[in-house]
């Protein structure tokens, strides 16, 4: 059997000094350095965020503080710089996807789990970071359980890993934890389908998962792909379903032109076009650009297949969901975790 002559030697070894690999990523660094800004806005935000969030906020001026925070230390500019995606701020058993639309008055309550989830960008160069804050220490392990799952993840990522084996290290890590909650016990579970992804520019979801349970599949992750590694854990069964209001709405990638016979459903996508592109929106950012009455639009554009509608995603009612995330950069020479901070 022939085998290549570098795949003998230290993998990384061989990564690390080779000068062809090096000149790529020098013809990268244009890539690198867009990214690298979009994560240093965001580690800024979270920063600020942390330091202002208490019990009794609005989940709407929540949202509304941060997102302003956003746009204006990236010096927001139309698609070329901004917001990635709504702001998620989902409580409790509610894993993802949730942010307030207009007129909703959730307040934050001391006993309530919010996954803060978050992304900026900069040229379409998406980062997307999240993390869990709990007011009651008793959250703690729950807590702890995805953080230390996502660094597991974030370790076990790499150029030719197969997912399958970054999803068995990663529940393995989160149901090694357990949780005291009122007195009961929970052995904390990985939602079993919630998965990280791979990351497009302007394509928050590049078409391969990250999974966080065993038995995924074999493909293999590849040199230059940027990825999101998050985990959830749940006191709950450990999968989610679609409920409630629906808030996050994002046109599909791969749409060409499509005829649309009512014109306010032409309008609207005119707005999203110009807006948002193939970024995630919400109904709140709609209604910051002056649009109204285009609820029917909008599920005319649903319908039609246009833009997709992305409902919250939930575990049984009563469970308590943390998550932690972090976005990854396979470079040719190294892996580095854009959106690490000093704090997680």
């Amino acid at each position: 059997m022939v085998q290549l002559h570098f795949c003998t030697i230290n993998g990384n070894l061989w990564r690390t000094t080779s000068e062809e690999k090096r000149e790529l990523e020098l013809l990268q660094k244009p890539i690198y350095n867009s990214v690298r800004r979009a994560a240093e806005v965001h580690r800024q935000v979270r920063k600020y965020m942390k330091g202002i969030i208490k019990p009794g906020m609005l989940m709407s001026d929540l949202c509304e503080t941060l997102e302003n925070t956003v746009r204006k230390l990236i010096s927001e500019d139309g698609l070329q710089a901004g917001i990635a995606f709504p702001t998620g701020c989902s409580l409790n058993w509610v894993a993802a996807h949730w942010t307030p639309n207009s007129g909703d008055k959730t307040v934050l309550q001391y006993d309530d789990v919010m996954k803060l989830d978050f992304g900026t960008h900069i040229d379409g160069y998406i980062v997307d970071c999240a993390f869990t804050a709990a007011f009651n220490p008793m959250f703690d392990p729950l807590l702890e359980a995805s953080r230390e799952a996502t660094y597991t993840g974030i370790k076990e990522a790499g150029i030719d890993v197969r997912l399958c084996d970054v999803g068995a290290a990663i529940q393995e890590v989160m149901e090694s934890y357990e949780v005291e909650i009122n007195g009961k016990v929970y052995q904390v579970k990985s939602i079993r389908n919630l998965n990280g992804h791979s990351i497009g520019r302007y394509q928050i979801h590049a078409g391969k998962s990250v999974p966080i349970v065993k038995g995924g599949e074999q493909t293999k992750m590849e040199e230059g792909e940027f990825y999101a590694i998050e985990t959830f854990g749940s006191t709950g069964k450990g999968y989610v379903r679609e409920d409630l209001e629906c808030s996050h709405y994002m046109k599909n990638f791969d749409v060409g032109h499509m005829p649309l016979r009512l014109p306010r459903a032409k309008q609207l996508l005119a707005t999203i076009n110009k807006n948002f592109s193939t970024l995630a929106f919400c109904r709140r950012y709609l209604d910051r650009l002056g649009e109204t009455k285009y609820l029917m639009a909008l599920k005319n554009l649903c319908d039609a297949g246009i833009v997709q509608p992305y409902p919250p995603l939930c575990d049984v009612k009563g469970s308590y969901v943390s998550q932690f995330e972090h976005t990854i950069l396979l470079r040719p020479t190294c892996k580095e975790v854009i959106s690490k901070g000093d704090d997680y």
